[in-house]
């Protein structure tokens, strides 16, 4: 059975890895310990760093009091220090959204965020794809372009490794290898 834990603590995110969790929803304040145990555990980090960047251009639009808002910019950047960390020291990421917080057509956003907080493009879309399906068990089925994998893949015009911004832009969607309109 895989275990998701929804933790945004030190000492919370810790736990969960000593408790044995596949992945570690948010993040928000691990720390270095946290990021050793994670690699040793090969527990998967799903940090939705994106959220930020709606709820602090949004956030008041859409009602979001003030003190949230400020609660958010503070969080934020210790989340971010930490993905840039975690990414760093080999930790598994898996890409993660809080799609509830934003409409869900946005999420995918989260690509340059994660790029211009320390991953390659190709890491960015791997945690999306392989790290994802890995973190769910199932590897070899989804997350990857092989023999007997699901087939289910997005197509953009432009070239995702040059600019992970075209990820934003998805001109069609193949579901079991057919086209969905």
């Amino acid at each position: 059975m895989r275990a998701a834990a929804q933790a945004h603590g030190a000492e919370g995110i810790k736990a969960a890895i000593r408790a044995g969790f596949d992945t570690i929803e948010h993040a928000s304040f691990v720390d270095e310990e946290g990021i050793r145990l994670a690699k040793e555990h090969g527990t998967a980090l799903s940090m939705d760093i994106y959220n930020t960047e709606y709820t602090l251009s949004q956030g008041q639009a859409d009602g979001v009091l003030e003190e949230n808002l400020a609660k958010e910019r503070m969080v934020s950047a210790a989340q971010r220090e930490g993905f840039r960390n975690a990414n760093a020291a080999g930790v598994k990421m898996v890409f993660g959204s809080d799609a509830g917080v934003m409409p869900h057509e946005d999420v995918g956003g989260q690509f340059a965020v994660m790029v211009r907080f320390g991953m390659t493009p190709l890491q960015a879309i791997q945690a999306a794809t392989r790290n994802a399906a890995d973190a769910l068990g199932q590897s070899g089925e989804v997350g990857v372009i092989a023999p007997g994998a699901w087939g289910d893949l997005i197509a953009v015009e432009g070239d995702p490794l040059s600019d992970v911004g075209e990820l934003v832009h998805v001109d069609a969607v193949i579901k079991a290898g057919l086209r969905i309109k």
